[in-house]
């Protein structure tokens, strides 16, 4: 007999945990252009406006870990109201920090609201796994990540129409030709348009932090002893699968990223705004999304290290094209490398956790998770190499392309990293 996937004595509870990713795609989503928007409303170099990337994928790295010890010791609903009151916080600090009108303040919202996404990308996982039998849980978990692409899509379309369209910035060529007092009344203005998707999704937070709060929910909670953490961390880091896992997925959230948020400067470079080029990150969304259900199709048949090896080569074959193709064309390699990218994160996670035993994955976990940090440097990175020859995006020719061209020599070296991993675990398996 088939067993249920999802039993209708928790249909409210998994539908209510599942929102909860939709809630961190749309934060991922909607913080992106958000770089563009700095940088321009409060005249910030490239690498100075990449900070918002490094507080907002650095607010992981620093709480994944003790998320993960937390949610060890109380129950998932416990966990999960903490991540979202976090989550919540963070969004409507964007209300004080739009007064103040000060950077620091807004990527200060940015950190705490990523505190609380560790506490539920740490938590949602294993709870949707728990909430049934074990031998439907992988289903299950696939089911609730099938939301994931659709909130980073929402959030795009509420930064392009609600804050990119809106910014008055955007459509004057040299802002910081401008008078003082217009530049001022200018910048204000545009700032409400940045912080009312945040301060709105705060409050949506907030409510779903009741239904959740009100509601009752599965106790599964993990009462089993973990090992000292220096013993697992020595055993973590002897395991060659985990330790260049981790690596690989440094280097698959740090290439996303820098393909997802330099889309803009790269448009900008050949003279397309801010929202038209988010028409195009759009693009990148809906082949992100394509290419995750083909990629989960093709895994039936082909080896996972394998297939990982295939879509990394091509997603480095693709951001070649960027680097040297002129115009257009350049900025149409560069979306689709979005189809070959969306494989990485799940299969690099699988892999790494594949042969750890219970105890180990569960630590193991929090340390995938906190390589989203690479979320956070590797933008800064390229934005330094943006910004060497001046503030612009084509102030310098590097090998016959412009900087912000070149630049993308980063995710580059990414790629092959995790397609060397892949071909590892595909020879291993032979």
């Amino acid at each position: 007999m088939r067993k249920t996937v999802v039993s209708k004595e928790i249909i409210i509870p998994f539908i209510l945990i599942t929102s909860l990713f939709s809630l961190w795609g749309f934060a991922n989503a909607v913080t992106d252009p958000m770089v563009q928007a700095f940088k321009k409303v409060l005249e910030l170099s490239n690498s100075q406006a990449a900070w918002v990337q490094m507080a907002f994928y650095g607010g992981y790295f620093c709480m994944a870990l003790p998320a993960a010890l937390f949610v060890r010791k109380y129950s998932y609903k416990v966990g999960v109201l903490i991540g979202l009151a976090l989550y919540a916080l963070g969004a409507l600090l964007f209300y004080p920090a739009a007064i103040t009108e000060q950077f620091w303040f807004f990527c200060l919202g940015l950190y705490i609201l990523t505190f609380g996404l560790a506490f539920l990308e740490t938590t949602a996982n294993p709870y949707i796994l728990a909430m049934g039998d074990k031998s439907t849980a992988t289903q299950r978990l696939n089911l609730a990540q099938a939301f994931n692409p659709l909130g980073l899509i929402l959030g795009l379309l509420v930064a392009q129409q609600f804050v990119l369209k809106n910014l008055q910035s955007d459509d004057i060529q040299d802002f910081s030709a401008l008078e003082a007092g217009e530049k001022v009344m200018i910048r204000t203005a545009d700032l409400m348009v940045i912080r009312d998707p945040y301060v709105i999704l705060g409050l949506v937070v907030l409510l779903v932090f009741i239904l959740i709060a009100i509601s009752k929910m599965p106790q599964a909670k993990d009462d089993d002893q973990i090992a000292p953490l220096s013993k697992t961390f020595g055993s973590l880091y002897k395991n060659k699968n985990y330790r260049n896992g981790v690596i690989s997925q440094v280097c698959c959230v740090g290439a996303q990223i820098m393909c997802w948020t330099y889309i803009y400067q790269y448009a900008e470079a050949i003279g397309i705004s801010s929202k038209t080029a988010a028409s195009y990150q759009f693009m990148s969304f809906i082949l992100f999304l394509c290419g995750r259900a083909f990629g989960t199709y093709l895994l039936r048949y082909v080896n996972s290290g394998k297939l990982l090896f295939q879509f990394s080569s091509m997603a480095a074959v693709f951001c070649i094209g960027a680097i040297f193709i002129s115009g257009t064309f350049g900025l149409y390699a560069l979306v689709g490398t979005s189809f070959f990218m969306s494989l990485m994160f799940p299969t690099i996670y699988g892999i790494a956790l594949e042969d750890l035993d219970e105890k180990e994955s569960k630590i193991g976990a929090a340390g995938l998770v906190m390589a989203i940090v690479g979320g956070a440097f590797m933008p800064l990175l390229q934005g330094k190499i943006i910004d060497l020859g001046g503030s612009g995006v084509d102030d310098l020719n590097i090998l016959g392309v412009s900087e912000v061209n070149f630049s993308f020599i980063l995710p580059i070296i990414c790629f092959i990293y995790i397609a060397y991993y892949g071909r590892d675990i595909f020879k291993q398996a032979s």
